[in-house]
């Protein structure tokens, strides 16, 4: 693997970093959320693209076709909107389209950056409404956890949102993928490579992760509000260009 150092990049990105603060760390995501004025979301002129059957996809997904030089770089949607921003527009100078799965909450106090994902070419989807751990709900909570932001996304785009990834767990439990189903998600969400940012372990080490597991096919669990995922993104895209892997939406990923 190519090495990858931030000396040149630090510069650029210290006013971006430096006005992000981590914000408090859970078991695989973070839910602290700053205070935010509520913004009027933009009209949209038609619905947002719904979520889609892909019948040799299994009912989770874990990563798409390895025989494509493609990887999708998902990010769960939470934390200071300012570090989405920062995420998305450098995504958008390397061209890369990526995998936004927002927390219903979140979308509550940041109801504009729903339109401003799509607006980029990007997939958003549905990270249960208040990002507990839905795997160990009764059944009626954990339909609630999905359907409640499932609806918040329907009211700000039109669409229930593309994909359905359970909040603080990889994986699904056999419970949550029949609930997902029941509200309208033919699959489950998950990822084969963990970049760890949520942890804190600083850009090098971020970047260090996600570039020595990826590979044709992969599907990266990123997240927002982590100075460190900011920070580690332009060395990734980089990397992943001089490898040849063109960052893609899941729904492009498996189409």
């Amino acid at each position: 693997m190519v090495p990858v150092t931030f000396r040149d990049r630090r510069s650029a990105l210290r006013t971006t970093a430096g006005l992000v603060a981590t914000t408090a760390l859970t078991a695989g995501c973070s839910t602290a959320q700053p205070p935010a004025a509520p913004e009027a979301p933009r009209p949209s002129p038609r619905p947002a693209p719904g979520p889609r059957r892909f019948p040799a996809q299994p009912p989770q997904i874990t990563h798409g076709p390895r025989d494509r030089p493609r990887v999708a770089l998902t990010f769960h949607g939470g934390g200071d909107p300012a570090t989405a921003h920062a995420l998305l527009t450098e995504a958008e100078r390397h061209r890369a389209h990526v995998t936004v799965l927002a927390v219903g909450s979140w979308l509550d106090e940041n109801p504009a950056l729903a339109r401003r994902i799509l607006a980029g070419g990007h997939d958003l989807g549905n990270h249960t409404q208040r990002h507990l751990d839905i795997n160990a709900m009764p059944e009626a909570e954990a339909l609630n956890e999905i359907t409640q932001c499932a609806r918040r996304l329907k009211r700000l785009t039109g669409s229930i949102g593309s994909w359905f990834r359970p909040s603080r767990t990889a994986r699904a439990s056999p419970l949550v993928e029949t609930l997902a189903r029941r509200a309208g998600y033919p699959h489950v969400l998950s990822y084969d490579v963990d970049s760890l940012d949520f942890t804190g372990p600083g850009a090098p080490a971020v970047a260090r992760t996600v570039l020595g597991a990826i590979r044709p096919g992969s599907v990266v669990s990123l997240h927002f509000g982590h100075a460190d995922t900011v920070a580690a993104l332009p060395a990734v895209l980089e990397e992943l260009d001089r490898r040849a892997l063109r960052p893609v939406t899941v729904t492009e990923l498996l189409t």
